[in-house]
């Protein structure tokens, strides 16, 4: 009977270890969207506030997408991904064939779903098995963002920049302000940037005026007297060629910070024009072809030298 048992636990973590495998062959070119969220790394995206002990629940195996510390060692689907986890993980599928009771996992639950602090496992087996619910004791971090649970780690982060642009547009009225509703990001935090910049322009205008002016009038000037020249500014020097995968609202973002770098240089009047061409010149030098020409030139310039001091001697 044992040698029938461990014949089919064998068999099962090899099945299990095959389909990561598969997974990841069939994600080799996106391999994020096969790997299994890290904690940590929600964590640092959500920014949840206080920790809420739930105690003991029955939470749906579906909504488990993550781990705290194992999350390199199984796939998406928490299939394991190494053979190191046989012996582990054929404990476990033991018990389940055995109806041997196992102890509660424990969860870290934030955004609506659910990370593996200690458990990996049996989750990993139950997963495997088809189980639908799993026994588990719950800290929940408290945030306003709810997240999918089939959703990779790039969806989540998209869901975060749509969470805060609604809250952004909604909070500062910017949409109905500006008429203006495409102010978006591809990395989460830059909607409390810009309102730090609406705020700063609005305490620039106010050094000249006795009443301090609405917050809808700092707006409405921030957007057309800082945002909209730069933006214009990024159109006409076509900036957004070497930057495929940013926004506009990104590069205004890269852009204002080294045009304010430029000015600390060179004084107040350097213009956006020279910074846009200044930009582009520093951007070529990061591509390879400007790494190229870099390096030719450098040899060119150290020739010519060589050339000069043995004519000189």
């Amino acid at each position: 009977m044992q040698t029938l048992v461990s014949s089919q636990t064998d068999e099962d973590f090899n099945k299990a270890h095959t389909k990561a495998l598969v997974n990841e062959i069939q994600h080799i070119l996106k391999p994020d969207e096969a790997a299994l969220i890290s904690f940590s790394d929600i964590k640092k995206l959500l920014k949840p506030k206080n920790e809420v002990y739930k105690g003991m629940q029955i939470v749906p195996i579906r909504l488990i997408v993550g781990s705290e510390g194992r999350y390199q060692d199984f796939d998406n689907q928490f299939f394991p991904k190494s053979k190191f986890l046989k012996t582990r993980w054929e404990h476990i599928d033991m018990a389940h064939i055995q109806d041997v009771p196992l102890p509660p996992i424990s969860l870290y639950e934030v955004g609506g779903v659910y990370f593996v602090r200690d458990g990996n496992h049996r989750v990993s087996v139950a997963k495997s098995r088809g189980v639908e619910n799993i026994d588990a004791e719950v800290v929940s971090l408290q945030s306003e963002i709810k997240l999918k649970p089939s959703s990779t780690k790039e969806e989540m982060v998209k869901q975060v920049i749509t969470y805060e642009k609604r809250v952004f547009y909604t909070e500062t009225n910017f949409g109905d302000i500006t008429d203006f509703w495409c102010l978006d990001f591809s990395t989460p935090g830059q909607y409390d940037v810009i309102y730090n910049h609406i705020i700063f322009h609005k305490y620039y205008i106010n050094m000249d005026k006795t009443e301090e002016i609405p917050f809808e009038e700092a707006v409405l000037s921030w957007f057309r007297n800082v945002y909209m020249p730069v933006i214009q500014t990024i159109d006409r020097h076509h900036i957004m060629r070497s930057f495929k995968k940013s926004t506009k609202s990104d590069l205004y973002i890269y852009f204002i910070k080294y045009w304010d770098e430029l000015k600390q240089k060179f004084g107040n009047d350097f213009s956006l024009d020279k910074a846009a061409e200044d930009f582009k010149t520093e951007q070529r030098k990061h591509t390879l072809l400007g790494k190229l020409k870099n390096r030719l030139a450098k040899w060119h310039m150290k020739r010519q030298t060589a050339a000069e001091q043995t004519a000189q001697n």
